[in-house]
């Protein structure tokens, strides 16, 4: 089973979302038997590399609103994330344009490191107030996810997998995805947004059942009278002997 996830690294409900889906795999009878595929999105791919101002003044500034009202979305936000155990710290938090980080991320995909390595991403930008596209801090979490040092430094001075993000991009517009994130099962189910982890937990057990359905053995020497218990009963069936 394959589900595909849309992100960006400095998306709140991104990294809530993570946690919510998570919880809800747990609750599958099988959650090793799906694959996670995370897409590059980039919530504003013009960004600066590094901007003048503050999240809070930056996000005020392209909705057209005050840093005071955007504080108050960010608070919001932040006490929802405590709820499912996460600490964001909004107001140190360092703006950048992620593109590097998503070329990493993709690069980490290939490896079976993208998971581990996101988690870090998130609470690097998050929690610990970390330069996203500075890319000492990147080969950092990179190591600490279990890459290689040399070769991470190698492709983040290269072009690697620009055209990975770009497609991942592009694929994006052409299913009209606008916002992250956005969950795709088995290429069927789409959820938009940190939803609650029981709405994960269904989707995944309806796929899993169409994926896998149980199918009653038919053959001409079964006994369609055959005894079993149902109901908190057991009785031998009266087969007209």
């Amino acid at each position: 089973m394959k589900v595909e996830v849309w992100t960006d690294i400095i998306c709140p409900f991104c990294y809530i979302g993570k946690r919510r889906f998570e919880a809800g795999l747990e609750k599958l009878a099988h959650p090793e038997s799906v694959e996670i595929v995370y897409r590059s999105f980039e919530l504003d791919p013009h960004m600066q590399v590094n901007p003048s101002d503050d999240v809070a003044g930056l996000a005020a500034a392209k909705q057209g609103s005050t840093r005071e009202h955007m504080k108050a979305l960010q608070d919001d936000i932040s006490r929802r994330a405590e709820q499912d155990g996460l600490k964001f710290n909004y107001d140190k938090a360092k703006p950048t344009n992620t593109f590097n980080a998503h070329r990493l991320l993709q690069y980490a995909m290939q490896f079976g490191k993208a998971d581990d390595l996101l988690e870090r991403l998130y609470r690097a930008y998050f929690t610990d107030s970390l330069y996203l596209d500075d890319l000492n801090t990147l080969v950092d979490l990179a190591v600490q996810s279990g890459l290689d040092a040399e070769d991470t430094t190698a492709m983040l001075a290269s072009d690697r997998f620009r055209d990975v993000v770009m497609a991942d991009e592009w694929a994006a517009k052409r299913a009209g995805i606008r916002g992250v994130p956005y969950f795709v099962i088995n290429d069927k189910y789409a959820i938009s947004g940190a939803q609650p982890a029981e709405v994960f937990a269904e989707a995944l057990e309806q796929a899993w059942k169409e994926e896998n359905p149980i199918i009653p053995f038919k053959s001409s020497s079964v006994d369609p009278k055959a005894s079993l218990c149902e109901d908190g009963t057991c009785e031998v069936p009266n087969n007209g002997d």
